[in-house]
C-alpha cells in the first residue's frame, strides 16, 4: 500500500480547498522526564480551530512505546484511548534545527501510520525498506498537510489524524471508513 494515505487524497477526500488550512503554533508541555511541544487542533469544519495542548501518551495522543526519538529506527505505535480527538493533534517528539515546512512544499519524510483503535501499522517507509519518500503537500489528505507543516528538518512528530481531516468514512485498502489514523513522521528534507 505505498504511500496510499499520502497521495490519494482527491479521490477520498472529496474537498480540494480542505488543503489549504494551516495548523496553528505549538504549546509546550512538560511530561515525566520529557519536554513535549503538542498542538491540539479541533476543527469544526476540516478547517482548524483554535489549538489546545496534549501530550503523547496522554488523552487523545496514542504512546510511542518503543524509539520515540531516536530517528534511526522505527517508532512503534501504541493503541489510542476509548474516545479518539474530534481534531488533528500534533506532539513533537524530537524538535530539529533545519528548515520549516510549508503548506505548499515537496517533503522527503520517514513515517508509520497505525490504526487509532487498534495499533495495526497500515502502512510506512519502515515496512518497505526504510528509505525516506517525497510527495508535496498539497496532494494529500487535509489532516496530513496541517500536521507536517511547521515541522523543522530533523524533527520527528506525532499526528492524530480524524476522519474528517482522513478518508471519512470511505475504506482505503486496511483502512476502516471513519477510521482516526495516527502518524509518526520524520521530516527528512524539504525541496
Amino acid at each position: 500500500m505505498a504511500l496510499c494515505v499520502a497521495v490519494s487524497v482527491a479521490a477520498a477526500c472529496g474537498d480540494s480547498d480542505s488543503s489549504d488550512a494551516s495548523s496553528s503554533s505549538a504549546a509546550t508541555t512538560t511530561a515525566a522526564a520529557d519536554t513535549t511541544d503538542t498542538t491540539a487542533v479541533e476543527p469544526t469544519t476540516p478547517a482548524a480551530a483554535p489549538p489546545s495542548s496534549g501530550v503523547s501518551g496522554s488523552a487523545g495522543i496514542p504512546a510511542i512505546t518503543q524509539n520515540s526519538t531516536d530517528l534511526k529506527k522505527e517508532p512503534i505505535i501504541g493503541v489510542g484511548g476509548a474516545n479518539p480527538p474530534a481534531g488533528l493533534v500534533i506532539s513533537d517528539l524530537v524538535t530539529g534545527e533545519g528548515r520549516t515546512a510549508v503548506a505548499s512544499d515537496t517533503v522527503n519524510v520517514q513515517y508509520t501510520g497505525a490504526l487509532y483503535s487498534n495499533g495495526k501499522v497500515f502502512d510506512g517507509t519502515w515496512q518497505r525498506g526504510g528509505e525516506p519518500t517525497s510527495f508535496s503537500l498539497a496532494e494529500v489528505v487535509p489532516g496530513f498537510t496541517q500536521g507536517i507543516t511547521g515541522m523543522k528538518i530533523g524533527s520527528r512528530r506525532e499526528i492524530v489524524i480524524p476522519p474528517a481531516l482522513g478518508y471519512g468514512d470511505q475504506p482505503q485498502g486496511e483502512i476502516p471508513g471513519g477510521s482516526t489514523l495516527v502518524f509518526v513522521v520524520d521530516l527528512v528534507g524539504i525541496s
